[in-house]
């Protein structure tokens, strides 16, 4: 009851943030002379991917244009015979530039397909699919 209570009192004393007790808040690291795209212009820029020495793990760098809406992106990894071997969302990111680990399900059946997708939800303005095609190979001192 008290956060109920606390989302109440918060809604009485400032009706502006009756979306709860915490506003939505946008953050953007300090970078002077920015210039941030609308969402019809933001558009992924780079994108690579790495297999780290295990085999299991895939590290995958992406960035995209700085942007005044955050985005959503769509992350999947395909084999070579085409099976969704590994997948992510990222829901409005906070930065531009983003690495993450994807986790490969499987035997090892190269080469290996990231196809990175960004959009904007309930019908808003998206950018072409990115792919980029790697191989996985694990080293034996890797375990």
């Amino acid at each position: 009851m008290g956060d109920v209570s606390g989302i109440m009192w918060n809604r009485r004393r400032n009706p502006a943030t009756a979306q709860g007790i915490i506003a939505r808040m946008d953050f953007f690291f300090p970078e002077d002379n920015l210039i941030r795209a609308t969402p019809e212009e933001t558009r992924v820029t780079s994108l690579a991917a790495e297999a780290l020495p295990d085999g299991r793990r895939v590290r995958v760098n992406l960035e995209i244009t700085p942007f005044q809406k955050r985005p959503y992106i769509e992350a999947a990894l395909n084999d070579a015979d085409g099976e969704e071997v590994a997948s992510t969302s990222v829901v409005e990111p906070l930065s531009w530039k983003l690495e993450f680990i994807m986790h490969i399900r499987g035997e090892i059946r190269n080469p290996y397909a990231l196809t990175v997708r960004l959009y904007y939800p309930e019908g808003g303005p998206s950018d072409e699919p990115r792919r980029f095609v790697f191989e996985v190979h694990p080293r034996a001192d890797a375990n």
